[in-house]
């Protein structure tokens, strides 16, 4: 809880600072649309990774250029982080399986499937425009509010999916944003942007004490500023 606080206020000071900036009127404020496939994978403390999964995050995307090169860079966007493991005797998923022996430790192969509005704020810093064309790299915070949550689960005596566990995953997850990638103009205002993005969880998503599972996910970042 404290470490959450830390980054709430963290966030709010960030907000703060930038809006007592002095409006640059030469650089201005820039919205777009974006659209990513993501790569998830989740790193339970007991337990292992077993692979990565597919997901997706789309939403809008805003640069508030503060000076030629350095941008407050943020998004508002719905992502989805899925990830899968192998894990032994989550309680929830082990009190569903009936045929389970309960004196004896079951491994499950699991797959989390939850979906986060997420919220970053992250620096950009850009090179010089060349030919209609300029490069950045990207570093920052990122925030993300709990949508929904479920999870596959598969064992030697049972098989079940889309197991609702919103109840069992933490409201608030934070990461940290490292990335890099190119913009291009179009015509006139319009560019697009291409790039990559690793979101690295450092939030148990897991309400249960025992358990500690962190979920990052590498993006392919495409979208349009207008």
């Amino acid at each position: 809880m404290k470490k959450i606080s830390t980054i709430l206020i963290f966030s709010l000071l960030s907000f703060s600072a930038f809006a007592q900036l002095p409006k640059l009127n030469n650089y201005g404020f820039r919205l777009g649309l974006t659209a990513s496939p993501t790569f998830g994978w989740v790193k339970p403390e007991q337990g292992k990774t077993d692979g990565v999964a597919l997901g997706f995050s789309y939403g809008l995307i805003g640069d508030f250029n503060f000076a030629p090169n350095y941008s407050f860079s943020t998004a508002l966007t719905i992502t989805t982080m899925n990830g899968k493991s192998t894990e032994v005797d989550p309680a929830y998923i082990k009190s569903l399986d009936v045929g389970a022996n309960k004196s004896i430790p079951v491994a499950y192969d699991l797959k989390y499937k939850v979906q986060y509005l997420e919220l970053p704020l992250t620096i950009k810093l850009k090179t010089e425009k060349d030919n209609g064309r300029r490069f950045y790299g990207q570093f920052g915070l990122s925030n993300a509010i709990l949508l929904s949550a479920k999870q596959d689960a598969v064992s030697s005596t049972v098989k079940l999916n889309d197991v609702r566990i919103g109840d069992r995953t933490k409201f608030y997850r934070a990461g940290l944003i490292i990335g890099g990638g190119g913009e291009f103009d179009i015509s006139g205002n319009t560019s697009i942007v291409a790039g990559l993005t690793l979101n690295n969880g450092f939030t148990s998503i897991t309400t249960e004490k025992n358990r500690d599972v962190r979920s990052h996910y590498l993006a392919l970042n495409f979208g349009v500023f207008f």
